[in-house]
């Protein structure tokens, strides 16, 4: 261990150091355990437990550049073995938790990582089950325990004269899921994480941020934000690990909570909650009536139309801020009608912030414009491109890769497809590899027909071409909400309906039917349904970010293709 050179630019590291410096006594990180009691620990504590993590890291014999697979629940001990692989130079392989086997064992082999670090508890995860019990492995626990007799007296004074890390090292190395047996590892740097929060500050106002924490740390979404510009802000995070509404509405109250990093599903099962309370209370129509009134109000009279709402979740509850997945609109308004803004960004782990909403502009339905010091523009074919110091270090071990999604001139390639409304803020349509082109030409975006659908009362549904120029939707059935809305247009025929597997009740058979004629009635010619399907399990496939793996939807719909009416 040698005495550090100086380096020129900003590290994570530099950010941390000044972090736990001016905020050493406030509350950093807290768990809630499941008798609801939580533990907390000071900057200064997390500091102290990074730098225990650090030493025994290295004590491991785990050297600069030596990849640090973890695999834990998000908890303050796994943040603390984040930051000290930071400041030990390792370059840290997160799994997540809702991975498969297959999964695991093809980013090991790609990553090659040198130690395993798992978490602890009911949900930590079993290596020998994944088939990757032969890694050398410690438990979160143990890394930051307190020092004992391995530790030497002047343990804190190595660890300073270590070398510290360059701006343009790689610090995370994020993997696609790895499903196909090539998983692409998408490699950060400290420089493009800098860039990327400097981009989230122009954007995120520095508040008293009281944060909730239920996205796995293994996603940058979460690490990043959630995490690396919570602490960079002086916020206080929670870690929750149950997704029961009423076990998170708890700590809602109880922690306080002003902000939460969320993705649209979340955001959907915890409307649904307020909406099943409204329900039993029997004043659906004036909780609807309220929410019509409140949309031409300011949001501090919102919050006091629905003040009972706003005391279930601690009463300082102000911002969401969404990403990962398309978040229909209808729902964001539902939010903001109450007095909640959502801040809906727009951005991967390959291109870090690229466009986000404001709190002076938010309108549903777009994702806002770039922030400097990212460029985006959008390609002939509508694809979203990005180009500037937020982007990453290219795919691990994989120049072919890298060369297909960032071209010549520097614009890394999304594989999303949007345009810019009239005030030029973005708007996305979905995917290139979902996008539906039609015989005639014709191209349909699967997105459209969903936001239709579920405007008529179906939550969630895959939109998708069953034969050349028929489009057909897969509806998940638990997703339908009470009531479909009434007064359905008949402008638009009655789509042919199957369902697959046993018969459906008939009275379910008639709320899908009218919400589909419904959304007929407000698609165009070419975006019509001709039949619908009723997904056979309770929740479609989904990836360890909660985003439906439309591949295995449409595989299935191909496995019966004579089935449709």
């Amino acid at each position: 261990m040698t005495a550090s050179e100086p380096v020129t630019g900003a590290t994570l590291l530099d950010h941390l150091e000044r972090t736990f410096r001016r905020y050493a006594d406030r509350p950093a990180l807290s768990a809630r355990h499941e008798d609801g009691s939580t533990r907390t620990w000071t900057y200064r504590e997390v500091d102290r437990r990074s730098r225990l993590a650090a030493w025994r890291l290295r004590a491991l014999g785990l050297e600069p550049g030596d990849r640090l697979l973890t695999w834990s629940p998000s908890a303050p001990e796994l943040a603390a073995v984040y930051l000290g692989a930071i400041r030990a130079r390792l370059i840290l392989v997160p799994l997540d938790l809702r991975m498969s086997s297959d999964a695991v064992r093809n980013i090991v082999a790609k990553a090659e990582p040198r130690h395993l670090v798992l978490g602890a508890g009911r949900d930590a995860p079993d290596p020998n089950a994944a088939g990757i019990g032969y890694l050398p492995a410690s438990t979160t626990d143990a890394l930051v325990a307190d020092p004992d007799a391995a530790f030497p007296a002047d343990w804190e004074a190595q660890l300073d004269g270590w070398q510290r890390p360059r701006p343009d090292e790689v610090w995370d190395l994020i993997f696609t899921s790895g499903t196909t047996g090539t998983p692409k590892g998408v490699m950060i740097a400290h420089d493009s994480w800098l860039a990327t929060m400097d981009a989230i500050h122009r954007t995120v106002p520095r508040l008293e941020h009281r944060i909730l924490s239920l996205l796995p740390l293994s996603h940058l979404f979460e690490q990043g934000i959630g995490l690396l510009y919570a602490l960079d802000v002086g916020a206080h995070i929670l870690y929750v690990r149950s997704v029961n509404p009423r076990v998170i509405f708890e700590a809602f109250r109880d922690h306080r909570v002003t902000s939460m990093i969320i993705v649209p599903q979340l955001l959907d099962v915890f409307w649904s909650a307020i909406e099943r309370e409204v329900q039993k209370s029997g004043r659906k129509a004036l909780f609807d009536r309220l929410r019509a009134i409140a949309r031409r109000l300011p949001m501090p009279l919102r919050r006091l139309l629905f003040r009972r709402i706003h005391g279930q979740l601690g009463g300082e509850f102000r911002l969401f801020v969404s990403a990962g997945a398309f978040l229909p609109p209808a729902l964001q308004q539902a939010w903001e009608d109450i007095g909640v803004i959502v801040l809906q960004g727009y951005g991967s782990s390959e291109n870090g912030f690229g466009t986000c909403n404001s709190l002076q502009d938010h309108g549903p339905g777009t994702v806002g414009r770039p922030i400097p010091p990212t460029e985006m523009r959008i390609a002939g074919d509508g694809e979203v491109l990005f180009r500037g110091p937020t982007l990453f270090k290219g795919y691990w071990r994989d120049p072919d890769a890298t060369a297909r999604a960032i071209d010549p001139d520097g614009w890394y390639h999304t594989g999303d497809i949007g345009h810019l409304d009239a005030a030029g803020r973005l708007v996305l349509s979905g995917r290139t590899k979902d996008r539906i082109v039609l015989p005639n030409g014709f191209k349909v975006y699967p997105e459209d027909i969903e936001n239709a659908l579920r405007n008529a009362g179906i939550r969630e549904s895959i939109a998708l071409e069953s034969a050349p120029g028929r489009i057909e939707v897969v509806v998940l059935g638990a997703s339908l909400d009470g009531v479909v809305r009434p007064g359905a247009p008949t402008a638009a025929a009655a789509p042919a309906a199957h369902i697959a597997g046993d018969p459906v009740d008939p009275v379910l058979k008639a709320r899908i039917d009218a919400a589909v004629r419904d959304a007929n009635a407000v698609l165009g010619p070419n975006q019509r349904i001709a039949a619908w399907r009723l997904w056979p399990d309770a929740d479609f496939p989904r990836t360890h970010t909660l985003k439906v793996k439309r591949d295995l939807v449409r595989a299935w719909v191909a496995a019966d293709p004579g089935s449709s009416a």
